[in-house]
């Protein structure tokens, strides 16, 4: 049978797919294009935002009309938070667990023909189990190392959906990052919900996993897909001083550029104290990237908050700022504060902060005009290679090059998003 997969929202989801690919070709069935007539559509959904609903359920509707006949799986953390939905066409509902049980729930359906419905009856203590080798189309791969996430942040859903923080055997990362750079994948990257948090529930903490994985002989490149700054201890940044196997890029959250909004989000620092961390990761990679999350919007956000963050994200000098509005989330504390904002405003403020970002972008881009810097060639475009630098910057090379490799590139001008880079002969 032919299956059609659709993935929205995080790395997490994107690598649960590949995992619930991996388990369908073993047991014989065919992926296929999502916009193919397919037997059986499979969409991961997302909940971090209205948006992310909204997507997700027009991607539902639009499978079930595709194939009448065809089984539609929805599964994730839509699915999760919204337990009482239901679409006509729809066979299968499975929130944030038992996704590795995709084939006993298929063979299942297909034996009896009845909706099938596996969700949290309790909370989840143990890390779901998932293991690849390849990583479908992609150049860099993904782990999932970590689960779930207890600091109930006052606009987020997600500890609600994912629970509470358990992470992967220590043994087995290692195990599948040595299995994935034996099948030639130079690039890893570790992500999670609360990737940072690893090892809570264990013996073990991130920075042990990093000191052992920039050891494994064939791994060329290791990147962090996101981490708090409250998890950049002394031992973290000791590896990432030391071993450059680590991107030189950190993704940290922000979230507002206001000690009063922050306190209100319920982080777990302040301005000072994220300021001079970054001070900190500077001045042992001086040219590091680090992108962040800021969230606009924020009930009781005034005026004067946003220019604060504006002022604030300047002076930190982001290499891009992810900018969600921000989107009401039910069942969390910031659902039930005064002082909602107008969705204009909420819009105003977004387009006004990616603005900010792309300058800083362009600025960030304009340092490394005329170095040459290492690329890992990725995919081609009308007759060009595109690929990314270890900070992260999106390069597009002067010729075609054969993908999956590391070639050294002379970057010549910024032609956003893109800077242009010469081959080195």
């Amino acid at each position: 049978m032919k299956v059609g997969i659709y993935t929205l929202g995080c790395k997490v989801n994107m690598y649960e797919s590949e995992f619930v690919m991996s388990k369908l070709k073993e047991n014989g069935y065919e992926i296929g294009n999502f916009d193919d007539i397919c037997d059986i559509y499979i969409i991961n959904t997302c909940s971090v935002t209205n948006t992310s609903d909204n997507k997700s359920k027009k991607i539902i509707r639009n499978a079930v009309k595709k194939n009448k006949n065809a089984c539609v799986v929805v599964m994730g953390c839509f699915i999760e938070a919204n337990q009482d939905y239901k679409e006509d066409g729809v066979d299968i509902y499975l929130g944030t667990k038992d996704k590795s049980k995709i084939i006993e729930l298929l063979d299942e359906y297909f034996k009896n023909k009845e909706e099938i419905r596996d969700l949290w009856k309790e909370e989840q203590k143990k890390f779901e189990d998932m293991f690849i080798t390849t990583f479908d189309g992609r150049t860099r791969a993904f782990i999932k190392i970590q689960d779930g996430c207890r600091n109930f942040c006052s606009f987020c859903i997600i500890p609600y959906l994912r629970g509470t923080c358990r992470s992967k055997d220590f043994n087995k990362v290692i195990e599948e990052v040595k299995e994935l750079t034996n099948n030639n994948y130079r690039e890893i990257v570790l992500t999670g919900i609360h990737t940072g948090n690893y090892g809570v529930d264990l013996k073990t903490n991130f920075a042990n996993l990093l000191e052992e994985l920039v050891k494994i002989d064939k791994l060329k490149r290791l990147r962090i897909s996101s981490i708090e700054v409250t998890e950049l201890n002394d031992r973290v940044l000791k590896v990432i001083k030391e071993s450059d196997k680590i991107a030189n890029h950190l993704h940290i959250p922000l979230q507002a550029g206001s000690d009063k909004i922050l306190k209100s989000m319920n982080r777990k620092y302040n301005l000072e104290f994220y300021k001079n961390k970054i001070k900190e990761i500077r001045s042992i990679r001086e040219d590091i990237s680090i992108s962040t999350d800021i969230i606009v919007g924020f009930p009781g956000e005034t005026e004067e908050d946003f220019e604060e963050t504006i002022k604030t994200a300047r002076e930190i000098g982001f290499s891009k700022i992810h900018v969600f509005p921000y989107s009401v989330r039910k069942n969390t504390k910031a659902e039930k504060m005064p002082n909602h904002l107008d969705n204009s405003i909420k819009k105003e403020r977004a387009r006004k902060l990616i603005e900010v970002s792309k300058e800083l972008e362009i600025e960030y881009m304009n340092k490394f005009i005329g170095k040459t810097i290492e690329v890992l060639t990725e995919s081609d475009k009308d007759g060009f290679t595109l690929g990314h630098t270890s900070n992260f910057l999106l390069v597009k090379l002067n010729k075609k090059v054969e993908k999956d490799k590391f070639v050294n590139v002379k970057l010549t001008e910024v032609k956003y998003p893109y800077i242009m880079g010469e081959i080195n002969e």
